[in-house]
């Protein structure tokens, strides 16, 4: 992982992203917790919540709505591109194709990519881009309200980072995170998606969070 993936976020969720990445064989759940009081059984006692992805609801390059149903119990990758990107999208792309190849076959994974581009990328355009990637049917590309879109790649939902800025190459700036969220929409990992390295690492964290099933 790089600082630039995480350069709109408080250094201490930084911090704690950056030191939750290890090999144990349990992955950390990233995030802020909340600890609350409960009486459960006539006790008195606490529980731990834990961050977790928000309710969406985007269109796929097929016209099919994808929501947070959709992906309950199932583990899946998350990223940010434009399919008129002139700068990282096509490495994105390329690693997030490998990874996507890797478990077409496993219905318990699945991609979601999400435009920031929601004027120009309708969804005849991404089931263009999707059919000329060689995209497996494990991979939606979702078009959604713009602020919808910004708000969900922040701190509130994947830990990544989208805007629209006309002064930089292609006129919107994002991150290259993709990030692994498991059945209960909690993150478990954040990676570089330009680094083939990284997408090794992601495919093996999602190999450990299958065993889980």
């Amino acid at each position: 992982m790089t600082f630039q993936i995480f350069k709109i976020l408080p250094l201490g969720i930084f911090f704690l992203l950056s030191c939750g990445q290890h090999n144990d064989e349990d992955l950390p759940i990233m995030g802020e917790t909340e600890i609350v009081t409960a009486v459960k059984n006539g006790k008195t006692v606490n529980d731990t919540v834990y961050h977790r992805i928000p309710t969406f609801r985007f269109v796929d390059q097929d016209s099919v709505w994808i929501s947070n149903d959709d992906v309950a119990d199932k583990i899946y990758l998350a990223d940010f591109f434009f399919t008129r990107c002139p700068t990282i999208c096509p490495l994105l792309a390329k690693n997030m194709l490998t990874i996507a190849k890797e478990f077409e076959n496993d219905e318990r994974l699945v991609i979601l990519s999400h435009t920031i581009d929601a004027k120009h990328d309708t969804p005849a355009v991404l089931k263009d881009y999707a059919t000329k990637l060689g995209a497996p049917s494990n991979w939606h590309f979702l078009n959604g309200p713009q602020d919808a879109v910004y708000h969900i790649a922040g701190k509130e939902g994947y830990f990544s980072y989208a805007e629209e800025n006309p002064n930089v190459p292609g006129g919107f700036d994002h991150s290259g995170a993709f990030t692994l969220v498991d059945r209960k929409g909690h993150v478990r990992g954040v990676y570089d998606g330009t680094s083939e390295d990284e997408a090794k690492s992601a495919i093996a964290d999602i190999r450990k969070l299958l065993t889980q099933f």
